[in-house]
């Protein structure tokens, strides 16, 4: 089958504990700040998915030191400013929109011109939602119409900025944070609510944020030039990760699991708020905070019946990873689901709006979508017997995933193509469905 997956049984009823990898925005955003301390910083359980060694490999061109061992990851900080650029140095950001984006934020003050690439499908996503703020701190880029390669040359001395962030993209606040930090003066970002795991970095490392917060948007203040002291952390679980056995165990019978030491950050959580208003019975225990981050055990039993959802777009930035899960309830549900202003689903690795419903569609859902919204008209009875096959989706990683949940859950015959994208990820995901089966 080389790089393809068939499943053809549903899966049996189970009661597992899992421990799912190190979240993916924490270990990206952990590596970028750990380049910029002075001294040696310390991760463990860092995610070692291709976007993540991804990002390593691009500190390692920019003269960072870093060791990698089973469990451990150090990293030489190099202060700010501090990265070794040759000329002609082209850094590879393989599929990772993280890095990509925030990368820029580090190099707005490089002297030398840098060109950043990607894989296809990333060199497909919108970059000028990065590149137009950060030229206001002075950084001159060349893109491909707006996309990738992008070429990037800084700015000897940077002004700080004021930026509206409007799409409820933490990746645009980020780079623009990152941009701050070397920046004399104050920076001031308004910016819709999304994740603000890059705030919280902020202020465990004391760099001098303030943050206020408003009903619809926050402000964000940062003052740059200030040294960041080097520092370690233990990144806790992905809950993107961790949402694909939420979702198999709530579309499953009598099955129950628990998820061990989970980011729970609220900014994150936008999928639990959205399956409790539609039935799924899901616990948390062993609250604590750990350098600002809200982290739980996740405990969550299948449900014999589920209820539709009119889900409010205020929701969307907290799940915009999981949503193609959240269809898969919807399908299960007695009634219409609708969920609404998800533009931005189609500026991910694929354009998964319409890869939700066209996965539907093939296992009989029907579906009413638009260019932002989506109705998914549920059938709880549905048990599929036919042959479904999943391709050509860019390799998009959550597309393959979802896919093999909908197969274990709603029956039939599935080929799956580009196994392969999990490593981006979650390189482990198949390992813990068949520690599940058995």
């Amino acid at each position: 089958m080389n790089n393809k997956t068939l499943v053809k049984n549903t899966i049996k009823p189970f009661n597992k504990t899992v421990r799912i990898e190190g979240d993916k925005s924490l270990s990206i955003r952990w590596a970028l700040l750990a380049s910029q301390c002075v001294g040696k910083s310390t991760s463990t359980n860092l995610l070692k998915s291709e976007d993540v060694l991804s990002t390593i490999n691009c500190l390692k061109k920019l003269g960072v030191k870093i060791s990698l061992f089973k469990n451990k990851c150090q990293i030489n900080g190099m202060g700010l400013n501090g990265f070794k650029i040759k000329k002609n140095t082209i850094l590879n950001t393989g599929n990772s929109g993280t890095l990509a984006r925030l990368i820029l934020g580090l190099l707005v003050h490089s002297k030398n011109k840098i060109k950043i690439v990607g894989d296809k499908s990333l060199s497909k996503r919108d970059f000028l939602r990065v590149t137009k703020p950060l030229e206001k701190f002075g950084a001159k880029f060349k893109t491909n119409s707006g996309k990738l390669p992008i070429i990037i040359k800084g700015v000897k001395k940077s002004r700080p900025i004021n930026y509206y962030e409007k799409k409820g993209s933490a990746q645009c606040k980020s780079a623009v944070m990152l941009a701050a930090l070397n920046t004399e003066g104050q920076t001031i970002i308004k910016a819709k609510k999304s994740r603000n795991h890059s705030e919280l970095l902020f202020k465990h490392l004391k760099i001098p944020i303030k943050i206020i917060k408003k009903n619809k948007f926050e402000l964000i203040k940062i003052r740059g030039k200030k040294k960041i002291k080097s520092f370690n952390y233990k990144i806790p679980s992905d809950i993107s990760s961790g949402s694909f056995f939420i979702v198999l165990t709530a579309l499953s019978k009598n099955s129950k699991i628990n998820l061990k030491n989970v980011n729970i950050n609220p900014s994150r959580v936008g999928i639990l708020k959205i399956l409790r208003i539609m039935g799924v019975r899901i616990l948390l225990k062993n609250i604590t905070i750990y350098k600002g981050e809200k982290i739980a055990d996740i405990h969550v039993e299948s449900v014999k019946s589920l209820k539709p959802i009119n889900c409010p777009s205020n929701l969307n930035s907290a799940a915009i990873d999981e949503f193609l899960l959240i269809f898969l309830v919807a399908a299960k549900a007695k009634g219409v689901s609708y969920f609404k202003d998800l533009s931005e689903l189609n500026q991910k690795e694929s354009p998964r709006l319409k890869w939700g419903s066209k996965i539907l569609n093939l296992m009989g859902i029907k579906t009413i979508t638009t260019s932002n919204s989506i109705k998914i008209f549920g059938n709880p009875d549905l048990k599929i017997n036919k042959k479904i096959i999943i391709k050509n989706y860019l390799k998009d990683h959550r597309i393959f995933m979802t896919s093999i949940i909908a197969a274990l859950t709603f029956g039939g015959e599935w080929l799956i193509h580009d196994k392969d994208s999990i490593k981006t990820s979650f390189p482990s995901f198949l390992k813990i469905i068949d520690k599940l089966k058995k």
